[in-house]
């Protein structure tokens, strides 16, 4: 129930987001019209379509994606014609008959056919395909459950609700509207000129979404503006566990008891070690590590665990890393064997491709550390990197619970290098950027096409925080694939290390590349996998360092350019 009325006051709150605007055209062009026979059907209709296009993306159907996209395109010429039926009333005569579009029939008669139901609804199903209503954090948590979850009526149900939400909020705008509408035509006799100015604005909400307003610009400032609101909500309703290292306990006190530890059947499989249960660790203190392979976070947290183990398994700590995939290469056991090999990994690794454990901790990061007692209890647990002395503190409290004596002394420090290095702090530095159109960010390359080769052209320059390509490439819900020898991505970041998770070509032959930073070779700002003339080769599926900026954190444009076809391009990541 709470998270009914949490996707419902989600959807309201998007009447606030700068990214609905391109809509509000579309919803106020029957403004002046009865609300339950014109104004109530299109924003039924509107809900309804944004509820099953999101629904199916996001359980991962692709083809609903790839289907929507020509759904959109259908709805903005359309809508196109609408406008123009505003603004010119002898074109609407001509176009009397009902156009064709996804979802069914979405026709001129919405403005030339009275007060037609259909006709209402159908404008509404346009309307609904170009809804891109702004990914924060509460519809966020809608799409992260359902992504995980999979498939289920309650996935359709709160994306009906938050749909709902917004179709309220809408519908406040539009009865209000339609009231001013009615008295400035009664007032100034200004009917004709509000008709033409409706069809100036729906043509320039189409002209937005054609050109990738909606979901670029629009939707950055709207998650400034809404986002904050949005998640003290959050807060509010679903308060976050809070990390044992600042809950208030009195120092000599045992640690608070969490639950118990939860089991670890749904294991897919085990590296390092036949399977293990919570009965057979009974007696041994364990930290258990949700990591994934390509994870920045998870790596730099690395060295960490792995000294921990070293220095602890001899006096009762057993280690359990939980591998729980991001991307669907990390599903592959083979790829995941090599990467703990290359890591030198050698406690067990229990393979979570279906998230069983995951769901079983009710976990939510990635990397998560979980501090079990030799009583099966969770007593501790961290979320992300960092607070390495306190986590060190709890083994060592625990395994003195378990009776262990003779401890070795001090704290670990892991001499880390690479990717694994700690991160910079820079609190400015650009966000995680995901090149898949699934979650795809930042992107400021023009048109995108997805499930299809392209030719991109990258802009001269690019504004902070944005990115493009450049030569042909295919756009696959999780990753970019070069079609062409010389594609390339250009990135204009912030931060002192640039990372990309990259993937060979589909038939397994290595890629050759070359980066640049602000059009030269990165010399001594080089990453460990690239040389200071800016060479590297994409050999695996792996997080690749490009870019360590000797002098700290800095904004550069960045670029690669790759000499061989066929790359999978997943995430920039920095630091």
């Amino acid at each position: 129930m709470i998270l009914l009325i949490l996707a419902y006051l989600g959807g309201v709150l998007t009447i606030a987001s700068p990214c609905i605007l391109p809509v509000l055209p579309f919803v106020f062009s029957r403004a002046d019209r009865p609300f339950r026979r014109n104004g109530l059907p299109m924003l039924i209709g509107m809900g309804a379509t944004f509820a099953l296009v999101a629904s199916l993306a996001a359980v991962g159907g692709a083809w609903a994606v790839h289907a929507n996209q020509w759904g959109r395109f259908a709805a903005m010429v359309v809508l196109a014609l609408l406008g123009l039926t505003l603004l010119w009333p002898r074109l609407a005569g001509w176009l009397s008959r009902p156009l064709v579009a996804l979802g069914g029939r979405l026709s001129q008669r919405a403005e030339t056919g009275g007060d037609s139901v259909w006709a209402a609804a159908g404008l509404g199903v346009a309307t609904g395909l170009l809804w891109a209503p702004c990914a924060g954090p509460i519809l966020g948590l809608l799409l992260t459950a359902a992504a995980l979850n999979g498939a289920s009526v309650a996935t359709t149900l709160l994306m009906l609700v938050y749909a709902a939400g917004a179709a309220t909020s809408l519908a406040l705008a539009l009865l209000v509207g339609g009231r001013v509408f009615a008295a400035m035509k009664r007032s100034l006799g200004a009917g004709e000129w509000i008709r033409r100015a409706l069809g100036v604005l729906v043509l320039a909400g189409v002209a937005a979404i054609a050109l990738g307003w909606d979901t670029g610009v629009l939707t950055r400032v709207s998650l400034a503006s809404t986002g904050p609101v949005e998640q003290r909500l959050l807060d509010r309703l679903f308060p976050a566990p809070v990390p044992a290292s600042t809950q208030a306990t009195v120092p000599g006190e045992p640690l608070p008891v969490e639950g118990g530890m939860p089991s670890l059947a749904g294991a897919t499989g085990w590296l390092n070690s036949p399977p293990l249960t919570t009965a057979s660790l009974r007696g041994k203190v364990v930290l258990v590590d949700f990591w994934t392979y390509s994870c920045i976070n998870c790596l730099r947290a690395l060295p960490y665990v792995r000294a921990w183990q070293a220095k602890y398994a001899d006096h009762g700590l057993v280690v359990i890393g939980v591998h729980a995939p991001e991307f669907a290469f990390e599903k592959d056991v083979g790829n995941v064997g090599k990467a703990v090999r290359e890591l030198d990994i050698r406690y067990p690794v229990a393979i979570d491709n279906d998230y069983a454990i995951w769901r079983a901790f009710r976990n939510q990061y990635w990397p998560a550390h979980y501090f079990i007692d030799a009583q099966g209890r969770i007593r501790h647990h961290h979320f992300g990197e960092g607070d390495y002395a306190r986590s060190e503190a709890v083994i060592r409290e625990l395994l003195v619970e378990a009776g262990q004596t003779g401890l070795p002394a001090g704290e670990v420090e892991p001499a880390a290098r690479g990717a694994m290095a700690p991160g910079s702090d820079d609190r400015r530095q650009s966000p995680e950027t995901y090149l898949g159109y699934e979650r795809m960010a930042g992107f400021a390359g023009g048109r995108r096409v997805f499930d299809d080769v392209w030719t991109y052209q990258a802009p001269r320059r690019l504004p902070p925080g944005q990115w493009a390509l450049d030569g042909r490439w295919t756009l696959r819900p999780q990753f970019a694939a070069s079609a062409n020898a010389g594609a390339r991505i250009v990135y204009r970041f912030r931060g002192r290390d640039l990372h990309l998770v990259l993937g060979p070509a589909i038939d397994g032959k290595p890629v050759r590349f070359r980066i640049r930073l602000d059009g030269h070779a990165p010399g001594v700002d080089h990453g460990i996998d690239v040389d200071a003339d800016g060479h590297g080769v994409v050999t695996g599926y792996r997080l690749y360092q490009l870019v360590r900026q000797q002098g700290g954190s800095g904004e550069r444009e960045f670029e690669i350019e790759f000499l061989d076809p066929g790359v999978q391009a997943y995430a920039f990541t920095f630091g």
